[in-house]
């Protein structure tokens, strides 16, 4: 990981971030069927992961030593699977095959079918569980790497992620981090005014340092408030970190921005040309 970030990493980090935001929008039109805001929110924290965080190689995916990422918002799957490709685990071009029969690339993540995927989630709640065994089973065996895990804010709200985050703190799990896609609005939920949805999760910090983690808040598109978040991280001894990202659902594309109709919807023919045209716009 890069202590700090130089003009050209930034540049180079923000473009990869306008590619896969791109493809997500390209393969859920091609599939006709997806999720779109979650994983556009989503993108820039796991381009960051992927391209520079993470001790990974595309080459040996399932190396001893690697670092491990468990989406545990696993609907986001197409948003991973975009940057798993530009990283090079994965043609471009199969991200065609998105949530085809036979696909690798199925709706939900299956690590016995993709390999850079650490474990298979979608029952929302449960991939933070898994993530909670890999760190703490790091630590009984003394080995080195990291387990890092993204969750939703909707999916804060099942009961087996507190559950999860209890285990973690009480085994002091500094091997550990937690990013909350904070974008506050989910699918379904609560009516708020006009056409919004009342926040999922209220006052996560004051929840997760309850629960004996060191929390660190951050803009989740500033790549260089999300670097300095990670090597934070990094400096935590005795307990586990969560990283409140806050984003924005459908970030880069105009109609899709906080509108909570776009976590589960297929663009148009139109639509799909006005959301690329924005998104490459960014550049």
């Amino acid at each position: 990981m890069s202590a700090t970030l130089t003009e050209d990493k930034i540049t180079l980090l923000k473009k990869t971030s306008i590619e896969a935001r791109r493809l997500i929008i390209e393969s859920v039109y091609h599939a006709g069927a997806g999720h779109v805001g979650g994983p556009m929110s989503a993108v820039d924290v796991l381009v960051h992961l992927y391209f520079n965080e993470m001790n990974i190689d595309p080459e040996n995916p399932r190396a001893e030593d690697r670092d491990r990422f468990v989406l545990s918002k696993g609907h986001s799957a197409i948003g991973l699977y975009s940057v798993l490709a530009i990283r090079g685990y994965l043609p471009i071009e199969e991200l065609k095959t998105f949530d085809a029969l036979n696909s690798r690339l199925q709706g939900h993540p299956d690590m016995n079918a993709l390999p850079g995927v650490d474990m298979s989630t979608g029952s929302l709640g449960q991939g933070i569980s898994a993530a909670v065994g890999i760190a703490l089973g790091a630590k009984l065996q003394n080995k080195n790497f990291r387990t890092y895990c993204m969750i939703g804010d909707g999916e804060s709200q099942e009961g087996q992620v507190w559950e999860a985050a209890d285990i973690a703190s009480k085994y002091k799990l500094d091997n550990f981090v937690i990013i909350l896609d904070y974008n506050k609005l989910q699918q379904f939920g609560w009516d708020g005014e006009g056409e919004s949805r009342e926040i999922p999760v209220t006052n996560p910090k004051k929840r997760w340092e309850a629960f004996g983690f060191y929390v660190i808040t951050i803009d989740g598109h500033d790549f260089e408030q999300i670097n300095k978040a990670f090597k934070e991280a990094r400096e935590v001894k005795g307990k586990p970190t969560i990283i409140i990202a806050n984003t924005i659902k459908g970030k880069g594309v105009s109609f899709m921005e906080n509108a909570y109709l776009w976590h589960s919807r297929v663009p148009t023919n139109g639509e799909l040309k006005q959301a690329v045209q924005e998104i490459e716009m960014e550049v």
